[in-house]
């Protein structure tokens, strides 16, 4: 089981590499296109959705997780604990509030990858839930595990309000840029109450989604034999 696990691991994490370069290849061509010289801004701006920033955590856990997998016997390391329920963390809520939020919501024609969005979205946060459930290694964990997990959403959703206003979007031709609709005060039906209302929705997601990431941790592995 931990052999088929640490493939998956490593085979999950390959895909989802794949899925950010290819994405990146066809927004810097989208971007070349569209006579946008500013790259380096545009690669920021790329760096600067949340989704793209939880892959690319679930990549290191992952692969770090198969080498645990591979190397060792009996439960993950402390350390390696808390980034693991970072990761599923932050990749199941990318999940839910893409698919309830954001599917529908078109982008320019040409920007978007189709199966690297696939990946991203929806396959690599059900694959870490999985691996959460299943794989061997899990460590039961407390409740003061949440907090460090909600540092770094907690510091994304400051950077992107302080950047936003000062940040040219090369697209639509605005003096803002916001990673995502619901966090523009622009556009937002009530300007910054709206933002507000999604930010203290979204944070409930993760709270919840820790908290329960945490409980399930204590139940006995499904890949464990009964005793």
């Amino acid at each position: 089981m931990r052999l088929l696990f640490g493939v998956l691991r490593v085979g999950i994490a390959a895909a989802i590499v794949a899925a950010i370069v290819g994405q990146l290849m066809v927004s810097i061509a989208f971007w070349h296109k569209a006579g946008l010289t500013s790259v380096a801004i545009q690669i920021t701006n790329f760096f600067s959705f949340f989704t793209i920033d939880s892959n690319v955590l679930a990549v290191i856990v992952l692969l770090i997780g198969a080498v645990v997998l591979f190397r060792t016997k009996g439960a993950d390391p402390n350390w390696y604990s808390g980034i693991r329920l970072a990761a599923v963390t932050y990749m199941a809520t990318t999940g839910i509030v893409y698919n309830l939020l954001l599917r529908g919501i078109q982008l320019p024609q040409g920007a978007t990858l189709p199966w690297s969005n696939e990946v991203l979205h929806l396959v690599a946060p059900l694959y870490l839930i999985v691996d959460w459930l299943l794989a061997p290694g899990r460590r039961p964990l407390e409740g003061k595990s949440v907090w460090p997990v909600l540092i770094f959403p907690f510091v994304w959703g400051i950077y992107t309000l302080v950047r936003g206003p000062i940040t040219y979007d090369g697209i639509l031709k605005n003096p803002y840029w916001y990673p995502y609709p619901f966090m523009n005060p622009n556009t937002a039906s009530e300007g910054y109450f709206t933002v507000a209302f999604y930010i203290v929705m979204i944070a409930l997601v993760i709270g919840v989604v820790c908290f329960g990431a945490v409980a399930l941790s204590k139940r006995r592995l499904l890949t464990e034999p009964a005793v």
